[in-house]
């Protein structure tokens, strides 16, 4: 099966490795676009082919509507990835991103192309419900959260006409994930591995353990300094976890 071209409405191919035995998924976080996944690309290409899921209603897609729930969202991700099935797949997604993951990787499981693995980062298990209510804050408690987790850039924070701009996106988002509840004893086949970081308000250790919870296949647990963004401020120790993942499985199939 031939993946679909670079232009993909759902998915964004920056770095193509036309030659990768394998392919990464990557799904951003709430707010996020597939561009915060381009560092990641840059670094594993050519090896991995990376992609990003690009959510509707920010950059190129700002037009369209933000995702009402996150069970609409996964079932339209996981028709755009059906084209992208020639290779084995893992994915990785971060906060909100772990989730549309989970679920996006459930329903890939029933055609049997599901992931080898997810990395669900910066997210707890999805049965660990907290009452958070961030979409129903004005556009200053929106943006004060923001500024609160460190992951969007502070100058972009201060242009008023940009924030106006993707704010109904966030705000989409958010509602899509605190409204989201997981289907009772849903779990994924493939192995997941969870990163967390040591300081992180939104995720607590025994949140991110509970993810063995949600697999058949066993999970396992890392840990790095860092509040919700570690990734950002650790890139090159995120990244040796997946080149570690990728090696392991490539010594399996070679």
């Amino acid at each position: 099966m031939s993946p679909s071209p670079s232009d993909d409405l759902w998915i964004r191919r920056f770095r193509p490795a036309p030659g990768a035995a394998e392919r990464l998924v990557c799904f951003p976080h709430a707010g996020g676009s597939a561009s915060f996944y381009l560092p990641v690309s840059t670094a594993l290409a050519p090896g991995v082919d990376v992609v990003a899921v690009q959510y509707p209603g920010r950059q190129d897609r700002r037009r369209e509507p933000g995702p009402t729930s996150i069970a609409e969202l996964a079932d339209r991700v996981a028709e755009a990835l059906a084209a992208w099935t020639d290779r084995p797949l893992t994915f990785f997604g971060h906060s909100m991103g772990a989730v549309v993951a989970f679920e996006v990787a459930r329903r890939m499981e029933r055609s049997g192309t599901g992931p080898v693995r997810l990395f669900a980062s910066g997210r707890r298990a999805p049965s660990r419900v907290r009452d958070e209510r961030v979409h129903t804050l004005d556009d200053a408690g929106v943006i004060a959260e923001l500024r609160a987790l460190s992951g969007t850039d502070a100058q972009f924070l201060e242009d008023e006409e940009l924030l106006r701009m993707v704010l109904p996106a966030i705000r989409s988002d958010y509602r899509a994930v605190e409204t989201y509840r997981c289907e009772p004893g849903a779990a994924v086949r493939c192995p997941v591995t969870v990163l967390t970081g040591d300081a992180d308000p939104k995720t607590s250790l025994d949140e991110a353990r509970d993810w063995e919870r949600h697999t058949l296949a066993g999970a396992d647990v890392r840990v790095f300094p860092g509040g919700h963004f570690f990734l950002s401020e650790r890139p090159a120790d995120v990244l040796a976890v997946l080149t570690e993942h990728f090696a392991a499985t490539a010594s399996r199939t070679g």
